[in-house]
């Protein structure tokens, strides 16, 4: 079972190298945990939820870094070789990484967690032909099958731990399974032809296929790809034609574009305020309730709500937002 999670976009001797670093034995740290290092905030906060005290987890994206165009510097390479495991989240997302982690899959066990999520439930990139649009924490009852993956993954590492990691995937995941809930319930409160959500890239298609939502991002599923002025024209166009009076910044993408956004239909008669700055391809601080995945979506989930028109608790499901 575990083998689908174990795909990548490797081939080749490249991939016999990934199958091949799963096999080696751990070393683990001084104080008995299992060292790991994961690319984004989401990927770290998955495997640390399932660790709980069995693994020590280092994130090498933090708040605000964008995943689309990382590249590892020398010290995330120390730390990659340093650990006892990598995990990365797939589906393009890390793309200036892939060929590290080519290299890394000889000598480390490397681990792209959301590469085995069901083909049928992904969608497509319409950048890029053949690939997936990689945001899939947006929806959280896919989140839970990257938790999933991290649960066998760190079973088959760490053996001994399995009863650990399995009772804490099961906590974490009636956490996850809450936070679906919830964002059903106050989602939908926002009157029907107002559920328009305009964000500076297209990072959240997940959340508009999830919650019924029409979702327009200035820029393409990656951030490499550029907003033109034409494209910058047509979305005022539509701000003004269907009076959307609010539309959103991301925490991790410059808000020029969507500046000029507001600017344009201002020129046009037409008031659009900013909702609110949503996590999109990183979360909020460490040690903050919105540097963890329940408050990463639960923010965007409530402050979508109440800028569009719906009813939210001001401090989201758990009462914990700003904490």
């Amino acid at each position: 079972m575990f083998a689908m999670f174990r795909r990548s976009l490797l081939a080749g001797a490249g991939a016999a190298a990934l199958v091949s670093g799963l096999g080696l034995a751990p070393a683990l740290a001084q104080d008995g945990k299992l060292s790991v290092v994961a690319t984004t905030g989401m990927i770290a906060d998955a495997v640390a939820q399932v660790g709980g005290d069995r693994v020590e987890v280092q994130a090498l994206m933090g708040p605000g870094v964008d995943p689309h165009t990382y590249r590892q510097t020398r010290s995330d390479i120390a730390a990659m070789t340093g650990a006892d495991a990598v995990f990365w989240h797939g589906l393009y997302l890390e793309a200036q990484l892939e060929d590290f982690f080519r290299d890394l899959a000889g000598e480390k066990t490397v681990i792209a967690l959301a590469e085995g999520l069901p083909g049928n439930r992904l969608l497509a990139d319409e950048e890029y032909e053949g690939r997936n649009d990689p945001h899939v924490w947006m929806d959280p009852s896919l989140w839970s099958g990257v938790v999933e993956a991290a649960r066998d993954a760190l079973t088959e590492i760490d053996p001994e731990g399995a009863d650990t990691f399995a009772a804490n995937a099961e906590a974490h995941l009636a956490e996850i399974a809450a936070l679906g809930e919830y964002s059903g319930e106050v989602l939908a409160t926002v009157p029907q032809d107002a559920r328009v959500l305009v964000t500076a890239h297209d990072a959240f298609n997940y959340f508009g296929a999830a919650y019924d939502y029409e979702v327009m991002g200035i820029q393409g599923i990656s951030t490499e790809s550029e907003a033109g002025l034409a494209q910058i024209e047509n979305l005022v166009g539509v701000l003004v034609d269907r009076g959307i009076g609010a539309i959103f910044v991301e925490s991790s993408v410059s808000d020029r574009n969507v500046m000029a956004l507001v600017e344009g239909a201002g020129a046009q008669g037409h008031t659009v305020t900013i909702g609110g700055e949503l996590f999109s391809d990183a979360m909020g601080d460490p040690g903050t309730y919105e540097g963890t995945y329940i408050g990463m979506i639960d923010h965007n989930v409530t402050t979508i709500t109440r800028a569009l028109g719906g009813e939210a608790p001001e401090k989201g499901m758990n009462d914990r937002l700003g904490e």
